[in-house]
């Protein structure tokens, strides 16, 4: 209940913010009966409610993303942007979108998270090489967060050398933004997070068997390699439509999910799933919000002010689990 009250009050916050300011009235004439002066009607509908659902859709995802991460490797400070798969859908979307711009084409929403979707499978693949061979799981964040490092240094390369008016955009969305969200981008990232979340809920007891360890997992019938087959792919669709849209987002996978299990004080999957993505997504509209408005006109980067929250919910937690050992 907390978290839905958290959610309708960013909600709420974030359509009333901006440079140009309007009241409730105007707000709710706007949304509930398509009527308003033309300007004020633009930036509801075209800038402000888009940029707002696809917060919702793609900070949830990425919630959901780092849940089912933390899962799969029994480690709580496993995440899409700290394990390096967020960077590498990155570095294969940048590829996508400059040899597109420079033909002077544009990118579908369904090619780019593609594109994100395989960056976020090579470096899944590299992270799991090094898992077979690294048993220490904080060794095992220390290779993803140098893969991320890798990625992003190549990114930034062909950044560089991209065309100049192709540059201010590419920069931003590699820095992280939801700024530039169409009503067509989050038709197509709902369609992708919906599905997936489906599928995710439906494994619920599959990752509550799963979490009691894979022999009991196996007692209760979970075929434990299409069980984990399932989870990476399920993580890397979530991941890859956040970096598609929004370029990478940091420690929101982490953080949120552990928030979220501190405020429900359970770990069942079938309370937990639900709760990642409405607390991912509140998370996400709270730091977008930031973001907007903190040096308006300027806009800053939303992986910057996740940074900010989420970084020492993870010191909190490593913290936490060395005094544990």
């Amino acid at each position: 209940m907390g978290l839905f009250f958290f959610l309708a009050v960013f909600t709420v916050w974030n359509i009333n913010s901006g440079t140009i300011e309007l009241s409730l009235k105007e707000i709710i004439r706007i949304i509930f009966q398509r009527q308003g002066e033309e300007t004020a009607f633009h930036i509801i509908w075209e800038i402000r409610l888009p940029r707002i659902i696809a917060c919702i859709v793609l900070g949830g995802a990425l919630s959901v993303s780092g849940f089912l991460l933390q899962t799969f490797f029994a480690n709580p400070i496993a995440g899409p942007f700290e394990l390096g798969i967020s960077s590498g859908a990155k570095l294969v979307v940048a590829l996508l979108m400059i040899s597109f711009l420079q033909k002077s084409k544009t990118v579908g929403s369904a090619a780019m998270i593609l594109a994100a979707f395989v960056g976020s499978m090579i470096s899944m693949a590299f992270v799991l090489l090094i898992a077979k061979k690294v048993k220490n799981m904080s060794m095992l964040i220390v290779s993803g967060v140098m893969i991320g490092y890798i990625c992003s240094a190549i990114t930034d390369f062909l950044v560089t050398f991209a065309d100049d008016s192709n540059i201010v955009n590419l920069h931003n969305w590699s820095l992280g933004s939801f700024s530039g969200i169409s009503w067509e981008n989050v038709q197509v990232m709902t369609g992708v997070v919906v599905v997936s979340m489906i599928l995710t809920f439906f494994l619920s007891k599959p990752i509550s068997a799963y979490q009691l360890g894979e022999g009991y997992a196996q007692s209760m019938g979970v075929n434990i390699k299409a069980f984990r087959v399932t989870l990476i792919l399920l993580s890397s669709v979530l991941s890859a439509c956040v970096t598609a849209f929004a370029g990478p987002i940091s420690f929101l996978g982490v953080a949120a999910p552990h928030l979220v299990k501190r405020l429900l004080k359970t770990s069942k999957p079938i309370l937990v799933i639900p709760g990642c993505f409405l607390g991912g997504a509140a998370f996400c509209l709270f730091c977008d919000l930031i973001a907007r408005t903190v040096f308006a006109p300027s806009e800053l980067s939303i992986s910057s002010v996740t940074a900010i929250f989420g970084a020492p919910v993870v010191i909190y937690i490593m913290i936490q689990k060395k005094q544990k050992v």
